[in-house]
């Protein structure tokens, strides 16, 4: 499999060597079982050279002098907030960047990209009508910047046909495995054990609701106060506390968050089930009926769909 991996200045050094790296130890692997390797790498660029953010020098393949790769990721940029992400997005290499990446899909190229290389791939347009992940604490951002996009930051990994996208960060490794998977689910299991990656379908359990919060002033209120009234909220008393209409708080979440108000209280009883679980000894039946569930068996339901984990793998991931 013929892969390239884009690069463009001021790159997340993390991303790029963990791509690079997945796919050097899965190769190895492949040739200590006596196969032959089959993940050809090349760094590819609209620059012959670049930099990451912490300064590493990377020599890059001219993208226009090769043919259209099997697949490309994309790895993130260093810029992790809405600010400086939206000028980064306008750099002239970035841009050609993405007219590349443009020209490899209509050709029948995979493009994938993790993070906030998820921008880069939406710039393009490609994402547009389709399922996509980016990182978990951008997401008000990317709903606004990308909104022909569905996005589900929830998720770890969002493949979609000849479009893969990944979340935050790590989430390049999980990027990379899916890719060698394709190839070999024995050869990702090995890679799996041999670098510690743990199999991580969503991002709930990292993300943090009240950051996502500070977007907007009134979700802010809204979320303090839905804290304190997590086992008997309703929608009425929150909108009268709110000072607004029911309808004004659905209009608002939908703006800012791309979400309903009972979505993201939802996305709260989640968090805190999460950390009880993590850092107390009560029941599941306890815990579910703190955080406004009628039942354990509710509470679990909702565990494994929003987190892809048990009760037992959720309390194992603090210890």
């Amino acid at each position: 499999m013929r892969i390239f991996v884009l690069i463009v200045d001021d790159m997340f050094d993390t991303g790029l060597t963990a791509i690079l790296d997945t796919f050097a130890f899965a190769n190895e692997i492949i040739s200590e079982q006596g196969g032959r390797a089959q993940f050809e790498v090349t760094a590819t660029g609209v620059r012959p050279s670049i930099q990451t953010r912490l300064g590493l020098h990377v020599s890059a393949a001219l993208a226009t002098s090769l043919p259209r790769p099997d697949l490309v990721v994309v790895p993130a940029l260093a810029d992790k907030m809405p600010e400086t992400l939206g000028a980064a997005l306008q750099r002239p290499d970035v841009v050609e960047a993405q007219n590349v990446i443009q020209h490899w899909y209509r050709s029948g190229t995979l493009v994938t990209a993790a993070c906030t290389g998820t921008y880069i791939l939406a710039a393009t347009g490609l994402l547009d009508g389709g399922r996509a992940t980016t990182s978990w604490w951008l997401a008000p951002d990317f709903r606004k910047r990308f909104p022909e996009v569905i996005l589900d930051d929830s998720q770890m990994l969002v493949v979609q046909e000849q479009r893969v996208t990944a979340g935050a960060a790590l989430a390049h490794f999980d990027l990379a495995l899916w890719i060698v998977r394709q190839h070999s689910p024995e050869t990702a299991q090995w890679v799996s054990r041999y670098l510690m990656i743990d199999g991580r379908p969503s991002q709930t359990v990292y993300a943090m609701t009240n950051h996502l919060a500070h977007n907007d002033s009134l979700i802010e209120r809204f979320e303090h106060w839905v804290r304190q009234n997590l086992n008997s909220f309703t929608m009425t008393d929150a909108a009268k506390t709110m000072g607004v209409s029911e309808r004004t708080l659905q209009r608002r979440f939908q703006a800012v968050l791309g979400r309903t108000p009972i979505a993201f209280v939802q996305d709260l009883r989640i968090e805190q089930a999460i950390h009880r679980l993590q850092t107390t000894d009560a029941s599941v039946e306890e815990i579910a009926q703190a955080v406004g569930y009628l039942d354990g068996v509710t509470l679990r339901a909702l565990l494994q769909k929003k987190t892809g984990c048990s009760v037992r793998e959720l309390r194992k991931i603090s210890k």
